[in-house]
């Protein structure tokens, strides 16, 4: 089985609307294929009909955005929860009203130096969709003022820029405690991403595991191969569950459909302990 547990649509920052993700995803030759936009489950209805029209099986998911009370970005995958759980809804909630007035501020930052309104942002987002800066950088490019995401994040959109603002965010370890009461199976997204900037140390990760840390997201194009073996290290420790995505956005990003996958025996374990359910053709 080719299974990819991390991927995105246009729900949130990826270019794709849910049904044509899913599409790419069969052309992949994916078995099992994951929905885990950013603080929303918008997009499970139109994928879970999309996969039993193409022969794919959906896990319905999410990907938590979290910070640590030292300002370090922690990205949260959890799957098979149930959408409607109060704790986890207000949280995600809280997370993606931050998210809406912390774009509509840089906008009015960035247009002080740089041809763009907020109106030119708005037409890169999908109806329901969860606004971030991928949807700034679209702006950017389709005004001419960088080539693609890439450079946007590289230069204009880094964290360290004067246009950079931060969100809210719930702290890891709480928001591993909500997935688990929302029954859902919460696994640490690229973990040691150091190209994306700041990592977590060891006290976040047993912070994390003590809350009901369910996995680690080892085999990742972001994790360099001596964080792997660190992470590895920890699974095999702590019994946590070891998953292999993409990280797919559409032309957002050069992930590819199926580039790292996830063991059948490893997605058996996701399945035993989520409360929800896998949709299959």
């Amino acid at each position: 089985m080719r299974i990819d547990l991390h991927a995105h649509s246009n729900i949130s920052d990826g270019t794709q609307p849910p049904a044509e993700l899913v599409a790419s995803a069969a052309e992949a030759g994916l078995d099992v294929v994951a929905l885990t936009d950013h603080d929303t489950t918008e997009g499970w209805a139109e994928a879970g009909a999309a996969a039993r029209a193409h022969g794919v099986a959906l896990v319905p998911g999410m990907e938590v955005s979290c910070r640590t009370h030292e300002g370090i970005s922690v990205h949260l995958l959890c799957y098979l929860h149930d959408p409607t759980h109060p704790g986890l809804l207000e949280e995600i909630s809280k997370a993606r009203d931050a998210r809406l007035r912390r774009a509509e501020h840089m906008v009015a930052l960035l247009a002080e130096d740089y041809p763009l309104n907020w109106d030119d942002v708005t037409q890169h987002l999908a109806p329901g969709a969860t606004v971030g800066r991928p949807h700034i950088a679209d702006a950017l490019v389709a005004a001419g003022i960088v080539a693609d995401r890439t450079e946007a994040f590289a230069t204009i959109l880094t964290s360290r820029s004067r246009y950079f603002i931060p969100h809210y965010a719930p702290d890891p370890a709480y928001a591993v405690g909500l997935v688990r009461a929302a029954g859902g199976v919460p696994v640490f997204a690229h973990p040691v991403a150091t190209a994306r900037g700041r990592v977590v140390g060891e006290r976040t990760y047993h912070e994390m595991i003590d809350a009901g840390l369910g996995g680690l997201e080892i085999w990742h194009r972001d994790n360099p191969q001596e964080g792997r073996e660190f992470l590895l290290g920890m699974a095999a420790k702590h019994d946590l569950i070891v998953t292999g995505s993409s990280d797919y956005h559409g032309r957002g990003k050069p992930n590819h459909l199926g580039e790292n996958l996830t063991a059948p025996e490893q997605f058996a374990r996701i399945e035993e302990q989520g409360s929800g359910k896998v949709i299959r053709p």
